[in-house]
């Protein structure tokens, strides 16, 4: 029988991990999706997490975020939790500062909604219409409905995809900053591999349903993707999401020498991926995670 816990997470119980995954298996029409998968996330800890198309990312991340209840195992994840998708999925017929308040118990006032906008760079569009803002202002709409709940856990799943390539690198900025800022537990879903490296304490890589391989990010902040370290992190995950060596070099990815919902099915079709190392498809070399 499924034990899926959605309840405050207690020291007592958990000592500081903000997230607590043991045994936790998914299945969609007999197929595993996620299998037998242990996780843990401390307080204040970054957490991305890597992986190709169909290898059940997505679907944890529903899980952890109370969305999908359907599962084996136990699931410890704190109370006030947020979620920001990859769309923004704005009501377009209520203006951004009452987008920003949507779900929120009690009747907040719009200055509540005004201070979590002031926090990412958005208070001046406080009073527009959703169809009036760029994609990347819509996805710093999005971001102020997650932090307005003042969450302990923060989940992103590829929230900067659909952002042109500038506006991802503020978006990724904006984010580092205001996770250092509020010192909550982020887990980030991207298949962007110099995301992961850039934003990280700790990158995941996940296959066939389980955590496949774990990298601890040393690196000072604010990183430099010119640093060395920085590529040999990069070419080292890519390798570990099925990238080779040849395949990084021909797309100048190396330096020195050169689920069931958003989850598809696993594909055996070569990696593909652009010169910031997004990997979306391609086996993952494995290996067991202490």
């Amino acid at each position: 029988m499924a034990t899926d816990v959605h309840r405050p997470v207690t020291p007592s119980t958990t000592a500081r991990s903000a997230v607590r995954v043991a045994g936790l298996t998914r299945a969609f029409d007999g197929r595993a999706v996620i299998d037998d998968l242990h996780l843990e996330v401390q307080e204040g800890e970054f957490v991305a997490l890597l992986g190709r198309s169909g290898c059940g990312k997505s679907t944890l991340l529903r899980i952890l975020a109370g969305l999908d209840r359907d599962i084996e195992g136990t699931v410890l994840v704190p109370r006030r939790k947020a979620v920001a998708f990859q769309a923004p999925r704005l009501m377009p017929w209520k203006r951004v500062w009452r987008n920003v308040l949507l779900g929120l118990p009690g009747k907040p006032g719009r200055d509540v909604a005004e201070r979590a906008l002031d926090e990412v760079g958005l208070a001046h569009r406080s009073n527009a219409w959703p169809k009036t803002l760029s994609g990347g202002e819509a996805q710093r709409a999005s971001l102020a409905r997650a932090l307005v709940r003042e969450p302990e856990l923060l989940l992103l799943d590829e929230p900067f995809g659909a952002l042109d390539a500038l506006t991802r690198i503020k978006a990724q900025r904006l984010v580092g900053e205001l996770w250092q800022q509020r010192g909550c537990a982020v887990l980030l879903v991207t298949h962007d591999v110099e995301e992961a490296v850039l934003l990280a304490d700790r990158v995941l890589v996940m296959d066939d349903g389980v955590i496949a391989h774990e990298a601890r990010i040393d690196l000072e902040r604010p990183r430099d993707i010119g640093d060395p370290r920085f590529a040999e992190l990069r070419a080292e995950l890519l390798r570990r999401l099925g990238v080779d060596d040849a395949e990084q070099d021909a797309h100048g990815l190396r330096g020195g020498d050169g689920d069931g919902h958003s989850d598809g099915n696993p594909g055996s079709a070569a990696p593909s991926h652009d010169t910031s190392g997004s990997v979306t498809d391609g086996p993952v070399t494995k290996e067991p995670v202490a």
